[in-house]
């Protein structure tokens, strides 16, 4: 268990000055992880406590309690059948959905759909990378810190995904904010040399936080004041990915955040809610007019 939570909080650069709810977003991923086994999840708690410094609430946000049993469930199959608590308990699940509006992710003009493409078009490939490009890349492919070294294109394929690391690297569809396949593998090349021969910083290196370090920079802020985090990356290159392909379906759409994000093709319908939290706004327009992207809106 040590091994599997040491990687995860790795890959993912979780530290102890997140909050509560960055580290429950993070829940689902990790469970699918570990063994459905009280003990273990314990033992991965204890990991993120001695090992991390992380609290005890923060240990519990990530891995929660396994909660199993027929008793308990058969009570909430029984509750559920009373009219009051069936009414409260739809009141408090739409009041969490509305919270969770709140809390989508707020980016700068910098860091704006708009910005990454300009950048993007401009890049000049016989010049050495900056985080800036590299940064740029990673979200033009929605690539998660871990994957930045590993990731190949080839023949509309992508292989070397984080999820599923232990199951066959079979070819994921590509999608890619930069459209054109040869150009999107130019650069992501460009990046991966330029970290093999050490001048540019891997990312998905243990505590290195270099992207850490260049998104908590003062022009990079959003107005909200909270930095943009290595993760919120990949986020954003899914919900950019969606909205350039200017599709109006809503499930061709669910369809092309979960190739972009590289999920297995049998969740295409249904990407998972903590991709696609971002506070969608173009260029130049006010935060207090941003609207959340979410594919599980009704509209």
């Amino acid at each position: 268990m040590s091994a599997i939570t040491t990687k995860f909080v790795t890959d993912h650069e979780l530290t102890n000055e997140m909050s509560l709810e960055e580290f429950s977003q993070y829940a689902p991923e990790i469970l699918e992880l570990l063994p459905a086994d009280g003990e273990k999840r314990r033992q991965a708690r204890d990991r993120l406590q001695k090992g991390y410094n992380f609290s005890k609430e923060q240990a519990f946000a990530l891995i929660p309690s396994q909660r199993t049993g027929r008793t308990k469930s058969q009570a909430i199959i029984e509750a559920t059948k009373i009219p009051g608590i069936t009414t409260l308990s739809n009141k408090i699940q739409k009041e969490k959905s509305l919270l969770c509006e709140d809390k989508g992710i707020h980016y700068p003009d910098h860091f704006s759909l708009e910005s990454v493409k300009e950048r993007l078009d401009s890049y000049d490939v016989s010049n050495t990378p900056d985080k800036q490009a590299l940064a740029d890349v990673m979200i033009m492919l929605c690539i998660r810190p871990a994957e930045i070294k590993d990731l190949r294109i080839s023949n509309g394929g992508v292989t070397g995904y984080v999820k599923n690391r232990d199951q066959q690297d079979i070819p994921r569809v590509f999608r890619s904010l930069e459209k054109n396949e040869e150009r999107a593998k130019q650069l992501l090349t460009w990046i991966q040399e330029a970290i093999s021969s050490g001048q540019l910083g891997d990312p998905g290196t243990s505590r290195t936080g270099i992207l850490s370090r260049f998104l908590k920079k003062a022009e990079f802020l959003p107005e909200t004041g909270k930095p943009l985090l290595p993760s919120s990356l990949c986020n954003l290159g899914a919900v950019f990915v969606v909205v350039a392909s200017r599709v109006r379906n809503l499930s061709k759409a669910n369809t092309i955040a979960s190739q972009a994000l590289r999920h297995s093709p049998k969740n295409n319908t249904a990407p998972s809610q903590r991709y696609t939290i971002v506070n969608y706004r173009l260029r130049g327009m006010p935060y207090d007019q941003a609207n959340p992207f979410m594919f599980f809106d009704e509209n």
